[in-house]
């Protein structure tokens, strides 16, 4: 059987989910071989994701050769993924799920107590700042990793908010000088998890070589309903809206809302039922969190990104 041909972003962190996935193929004896390809999400870094647009900034060049078949399957951070896949393309496999929570990284001593210059440029993240950390200011700080520590170290800011799961992965624990309480800190959709996406065109012979060496059930089930949610809010990473599914003796509780960009409005919901409902339950969450003064927010943050 030839070879399955994975496409990734070029970053260090996306190399390393990409041979990663071509650890777990090996490990179930199917051959790979990795293809780098640069979005315009890693093109375009003197603007925030917000400006540049949030549907498929990081995906789209991909997903172009997907369709054109010269890769097989495409490896992606499940969180950069848009909440509404283009026609054709789906998402046949979740890896197991990192922890969730962000934290912050500095090269020196930090009191989050005390104000800070924080480099970020989530919504989410910011929105967050402004609810429960009004002390701190925020910049915009693009690149990847490794570029974005360097800035904050050549005097951009004082900390990098990130992803524990990226630090983590990257091996840059000893730079975390703070971990925010996910209680209330609540992770963006699909955060922790690698998500690998195809093409129709793909054989049900790779396809079914690439789930059973991949993915993880339960985290799939939680993500489905973490995206069952973004997509009825026509979500993406330009909104700061944020859930966070887990599983207990085959329950699924789902918790999430929408905050304001100033951190001053923000609305929350908890919803519980069985694993065969995860869409549902998405779905569920989002009319409420919509019908309980969500859509207001949106609409004025989308008015203010659009401005």
């Amino acid at each position: 059987m030839d070879k399955i041909i994975i496409g990734t972003r070029g970053s260090k962190l996306a190399l390393w989910q990409a041979y990663w996935i071509k650890d777990q193929l090996k490990a179930q004896g199917v051959g790979s071989e990795i293809k780098t390809i640069e979005t315009k999400g890693d093109k375009i870094l003197d603007t925030t994701i917000a400006k540049i647009g949030s549907k498929g900034v990081f995906t789209e060049e991909i997903e172009d050769q997907l369709k054109e078949g010269t890769i097989d399957i495409a490896v992606h951070s499940a969180k950069d993924l848009q909440s509404s896949l283009p026609e054709g393309f789906e998402i046949i496999a979740f890896t197991s799920r990192e922890l969730t929570p962000d934290v912050l990284i500095s090269h020196k001593k930090i009191d989050v107590n005390q104000p800070l210059l924080v480099g970020t440029s989530s919504t989410r993240r910011i929105a967050f700042l402004n609810q429960m950390y009004p002390h701190f200011s925020h910049t915009s700080v693009r690149g990847n990793l490794q570029t974005r520590i360097r800035k904050m170290e050549e005097g951009a800011c004082d900390a990098l908010l990130l992803a524990y799961a990226g630090v983590h992965r990257m091996g840059y624990n000893d730079k975390i000088v703070h971990t925010f309480d996910d209680a209330d800190w609540i992770s963006p959709v699909g955060q922790g998890s690698v998500a690998i996406e195809v093409y129709a065109s793909l054989s049900k012979e790779k396809r079914e070589m690439v789930r059973n060496a991949c993915n993880d059930t339960n985290t799939e089930l939680c993500l489905l309903a973490e995206r069952a949610y973004l997509k009825e809010l026509e979500g993406g990473c330009s909104i700061p809206v944020f859930a966070r599914a887990a599983m207990d003796q085959n329950i699924i509780t789902l918790e999430g809302g929408v905050v304001s960009l100033d951190g001053e409005e923000r609305v929350d919901y908890a919803i519980q039922g069985a694993p065969s409902l995860a869409a549902e339950l998405g779905k569920k969450m989002a009319e409420v969190v919509m019908s309980s003064g969500g859509k207001e927010i949106l609409e004025e943050i989308k008015r203010s990104i659009n401005n």
